[in-house]
């Protein structure tokens, strides 16, 4: 079949195996160019490890760092005449390339958050990782979570207390206009906390502790956003700011049991992911400040920065945890140049002046890339099957 982009919304409901394919051996390509990480963690699990930030702590850890790997996802199989979704050809893409590398690396599919599937994690490590497992990330992204009472709780992106009129993007039609939110009510800020917050991720490393595969001085990171003040009406003093405090609970938690550098939350900047496509005002902010770093050379795309978190900010100690004990990797984008600069720029964003102030043309290109378009070297004139993932790991 012909695999063209079908978008819906801020989702892409199709994706192309060869271009999953080669995102995932141009991340490789990329960080190997860099040169390994000196004292990396060689066993590592990814909870959350088929895209976005999961995928490339993946890449870097196993490509970078020389680690045996572990992942978790929760995937779409391919059918004949219907493609999988992207992060199952992505997870059998890096498989190719870490068994070309003679990296051990395995992925499980299924619901993260169940203890089924914490238990099939469990005997992998044995398996895989030779019985323990020496970093843990968390990196999982979900609308919804059963909990082990079996009670199912559903996030909601929604503002506290008052209505807020954001200002936000169609970055389908190129459109900017506002919106305005309705708060949420207390279910649904408890089922945001319950979804996104720290609950799981305590859940699974007592799960690893308890069947004994934690190496002694084991690591765990969770990653987070906070962002700028254009940003805080939706996400930081909203429902997902209520999950992210949670997080930083949950952090504080793991490290009263098991050491002061046991768990940290890490602060990541602003990039182009499913999940961070669907929050209001998020998308506008992007572009414009995509183009505000990229004009003061500080842009990174989600493989540089990770690259950028595993090299300078992991292997040592850090000296510039901020006051709630998190590794801060947003001080690029939170810098006074820049947030100066996107501040001016803000009021005077709208459909025509986009050209002049953001670059909507980035955050399609990236939108694209997560399900396997408009890469280079793809033919995406060709007739393939979307049961088959190509093998591109011998290739230059």
């Amino acid at each position: 079949m012909i695999i063209e982009p079908r978008i819906r919304g801020f989702i892409c409901i199709t994706a192309h195996p060869a271009g999953c394919a080669q995102h995932v051996h141009d991340q490789v390509a990329a960080v190997r160019a860099k040169g390994p990480i000196a004292d990396f963690p060689k066993r590592v699990l990814v909870l959350g490890c088929s895209g976005g930030y999961g995928l490339s702590s993946r890449v870097v850890a196993a490509f970078g760092g020389g680690a045996a790997t572990v992942g978790v996802s929760f995937e779409r199989e391919p059918a004949e005449n219907r493609t999988a979704s992207a992060g199952w050809y992505n997870n059998r893409a890096f498989e190719h390339e870490a068994a070309a590398a003679s990296l051990p690396a395995v992925t499980l599919d299924g619901d993260a958050f169940s203890a089924e599937m914490k238990a099939r994690t469990v005997e992998a490590i044995r398996e895989t990782l030779g019985g323990q497992v020496d970093l843990v990330v968390y990196s999982l992204a979900a609308p919804t979570r059963t909990d082990p009472t079996g009670r199912t709780w559903r996030s909601a992106i929604k503002p506290i207390g008052d209505p807020v009129t954001v200002k936000t993007l169609n970055t389908d039609k190129g459109e900017v206009f506002e919106t305005t939110l309705q708060p949420a009510t207390d279910e649904e800020i408890e089922g945001t906390v319950k979804v996104m917050g720290g609950e799981d991720w305590e859940l699974w490393i007592e799960a690893l502790k308890a069947a004994g595969v934690l190496a002694p001085g084991f690591r765990t990171v969770s990653y987070t956003y906070i962002g700028s003040e254009l940003t805080w009406p939706i996400y930081w003093k909203a429902t997902l700011g209520k999950a992210k405090e949670d997080l930083d609970r949950a952090a504080r938690a793991i490290r009263a049991k098991y050491g002061d550098e046991a768990a940290r939350v890490v602060t990541l900047k602003a990039v182009v992911t499913q999940a961070s496509s669907a929050i209001p005002v998020v998308p506008l902010y992007g572009v414009v400040l995509f183009k505000v770093m990229q004009e003061q050379d500080l842009h990174e795309d989600i493989l540089e920065h990770i690259d950028r978190l595993f090299r300078s900010r992991f292997t040592r100690q850090p000296n510039d945890l901020d006051e709630a004990g998190r590794i801060r990797l947003d001080d690029w984008e939170l810098s006074a140049p820049v947030q100066t600069e996107v501040l001016r720029r803000w009021p005077l964003i709208s459909t025509e002046t986009l050209p002049e102030f953001a670059d909507l043309a980035l955050f399609r290109s990236d939108f694209l890339k997560i399900f396997g378009f408009g890469l280079a070297g793809v033919d995406y004139a060709a007739d393939v099957d979307p049961r088959v993932v190509p093998d591109l790991s011998g290739a230059a």
